[in-house]
């Protein structure tokens, strides 16, 4: 399924700085420089992307989260049984607690990701709603439980996402390290709001695409040069 064909595309942002004179197709940085110039450019689309996410307002937020929580519960069918690992929303993200309490319910293991020191990979903690909560590396609210598990679902919040589902993050290459750190890879799915739609955020090697990334207007799959809109 892709975005509901009756509402209207997503608008892009045009890409500032230098990025433009880059052909938006191209699949690796080329040179030094080239990279120099993407990780300039990443960093300035990523803080206009949260200032703009941080100006959503709330009464669009609520019914957005309610879509987005919708959406995913059709994408993911039965996670019975299944361990799914999601997030605490910080900095504007979508807000899917009450969509944790939901699967939960139904039979799903949740989990939330812990950084017990800067640069180390995330793990994954088990959750449940009312289960006491402690504060990781970043801050933010984790279980406190000890026992780590290893997700078949990851749900991760994105900055920006563009047409191939690659996710623009906040840079720091915590997603990146946490699933190299893993046993299996689990199914990857990005969430976020229709507005951090751009046209690429030029990928590198590293980057790993999302297998969909869901917004408020529907689930975005990838698609690829010669491929129709979203």
């Amino acid at each position: 399924m892709t975005i509901d064909e009756k509402r209207e595309p997503a608008c892009y942002a045009s890409p500032p700085c230098l990025m433009h004179e880059l052909d938006p197709a191209y699949g690796g940085i080329v040179d030094a420089q080239q990279r120099t110039d993407v990780m300039r450019w990443r960093k300035a689309e990523r803080q206009r992307l949260i200032t703009e996410r941080l100006a959503i307002g709330d009464e669009f937020k609520r019914d957005a989260d309610g879509r987005i929580a919708a959406f995913l519960e059709e994408a993911l069918g039965d996670v019975s049984g299944q361990t799914v690992g999601a997030y605490w929303p910080v900095r504007g993200e979508p807000d899917l607690r009450e969509f944790m309490v939901r699967i939960n319910a139904r039979g799903a293991q949740c989990a939330l990701p812990a950084i017990a020191k800067s640069g180390a990979p995330m793990t994954f903690l088990p959750w449940a709603p009312g289960e006491r909560s402690a504060t990781d590396n970043g801050d933010i609210p984790v279980p406190s439980a000890s026992r780590e598990v290893a997700p078949d679902i990851v749900i991760v919040p994105v900055v920006g996402f563009d047409r191939a589902c690659h996710r623009l993050g906040y840079g720091d290459g915590a997603l990146d390290r946490s699933l190299a750190a893993l046993s299996r890879k689990p199914r990857l799915i990005g969430v976020g709001y229709a507005q951090a739609a751009i046209p690429t955020i030029y990928p590198q090697p590293h980057d790993i695409p999302m297998e969909m990334i869901v917004t408020e207007t529907g689930i975005v799959t990838a698609q690829h040069d010669g491929e129709g809109g979203q």
